[in-house]
């Protein structure tokens, strides 16, 4: 069989997803992501990437190794992101140059991220992006046709990519969740992946971070009652409101808005990657919160509207700002710090709408924040939040729809992506193959 899938980056852990197939004599990059946890202590920075060099972040495993297929640099197609997060987007500034002539196809909002990233960073690639619709293909070559899927996850226009083939479809699923009632887009293609699943998948390429949870991952509109359920059901009277999240899930900033509203208090949002994130949706059309939202990225103008704040009543003003992880640079982690001459009174309300991201570094910064925040009496609400990854029975679920010859397990630790085999197993899928970065496979 002449595919060769090389297992590059999110299989010996987490993040830096990058996967090489290669088809006959041609080659395709599955993302091309930033290993957080390394960037962050490189860098100590979360959501914005700095004009580093690819060989700087290599040598402290930053970003995915590409000398792992150097012998097929000269076959590569195309560079195929899934969506537009930093664990799936984030290297190709830096990595994409490493072959010049090679285009990046991939959705509309991931397309306008990355080239957003890239102006902020006053960073150039030579590579040319083509953006393609959900729900579409793309003829790469006489032998490979790239389809978009639809799926839900916490970042807009993210899909399941399938690889269509002489000898097969590959259908790489790699972050997804299966939500039925969206808060923005649509739920997932499920006719389009049934019929793949009919038409025969070779080999399904799929997320395992949370397979170690056996349930089926809640729907976002839970996270939207359980915002409300926070921000509309506890007396704020008097008390400044600060909301943090992740700058990329428009959907949860979208609820976050709604609930602003209704509160009637002016609605800011704090921070260089929020305004990277909404700007980015609002140049396609896919919300208008600038119509409802002040967006302040500088820090002169931050301190300003805090001093707005301060002479006009903070319990006027809905604070959405930076700083979710803890980041020792975000605008949260400096008002805690007493920055921006903001001063926290007992019973101001401090919402989390996200969850740690379970690495040492997020751990720690989090907890030196919750420290500071509970040194003012303030009310913190944890874990507003539910995941854009699914759990096990999603996972189960999209297997047993797909039905594939062959499984790798991505975007986790070995630990998890066994359990996933285990599973498979049980259902009679007897190929799924835990693989570690830099190994390679041959399908048969």
């Amino acid at each position: 069989m002449p595919i060769e899938v090389c297992c590059i980056g999110g299989f010996s852990k987490t993040e830096g997803n990058s996967v090489a197939i290669k088809i006959d004599e041609e080659v395709v990059i599955l993302d091309m992501g930033l290993s957080m946890e390394d960037y962050i202590k490189y860098t100590e920075d979360r959501e914005d990437i700095s004009a580093r060099s690819y060989t700087q972040l290599l040598k402290v495993k930053a970003v995915p190794n590409y000398t792992f297929i150097e012998e097929w640099k000269e076959k590569i197609k195309a560079i195929i992101p899934s969506h537009g997060h930093l664990d799936h987007v984030g290297a190709i500034p830096f990595a994409a140059k490493l072959f010049p002539t090679v285009p990046v196809i991939s959705t509309p909002y991931t397309i306008e991220v990355l080239k957003t990233i890239l102006v902020d960073e006053q960073m150039n690639i030579p590579n040319q992006f083509i953006a393609q619709k959900l729900n579409s293909s793309y003829k790469l070559s006489e032998k490979i046709t790239v389809e978009f899927i639809n799926v839900t996850h916490s970042i807009p226009h993210t899909a399941i990519v399938v690889l269509h083939t002489p000898y097969g479809k590959i259908m790489y699923a790699n972050d997804f969740k299966l939500d039925d009632t969206p808060t923005l887009g649509k739920k997932p293609n499920y006719q389009r992946i049934k019929k793949v699943g009919k038409e025969g998948v070779l080999l399904l390429i799929m997320n395992c971070l949370y397979a170690h949870e056996p349930r089926k991952c809640p729907s976002e509109a839970v996270a939207r009652q359980m915002l409300k359920e926070v921000m509309l059901g506890i007396d704020s009277k008097g008390k400044a409101m600060i909301v943090t999240t992740f700058s990329s899930h428009i959907a949860r900033l979208k609820s976050i808005i709604e609930m602003g509203k209704k509160l009637k208090r002016k609605i800011v949002f704090l921070g260089r990657s929020l305004d990277k994130y909404v700007r980015a949706a609002e140049r396609l059309k896919l919300v208008q919160f600038t119509k409802d939202v002040e967006l302040v990225r500088h820090w002169d103008k931050v301190e300003r509207i805090f001093k707005k704040i301060q002479r006009e009543g903070k319990d006027k003003y809905l604070i959405v700002c930076t700083g979710h992880q803890g980041e020792p640079r975000s605008i949260l982690t400096q008002m805690a710090a007493g920055g921006f001459d903001f001063h926290f009174t007992p019973g101001d309300l401090v919402i989390f709408s996200c969850q740690v991201i379970p690495v040492e570094v997020n751990k720690k910064n989090r907890e030196i924040l919750e420290t500071s925040l509970r040194g003012n009496n303030v009310r913190i609400f944890r874990d507003v939040h539910v995941s854009g990854h699914g759990a096990r029975e999603d996972e189960r679920d999209l297997i047993e729809m797909v039905r594939p010859k062959h499984i790798i397990p991505i975007h986790a630790e070995n630990e998890k992506a066994r359990i996933v085999q285990e599973m498979a197993t049980q259902l009679g899928f007897k190929n799924t193959h835990v693989m570690l970065d830099g190994q390679r496979i041959t399908l048969e």
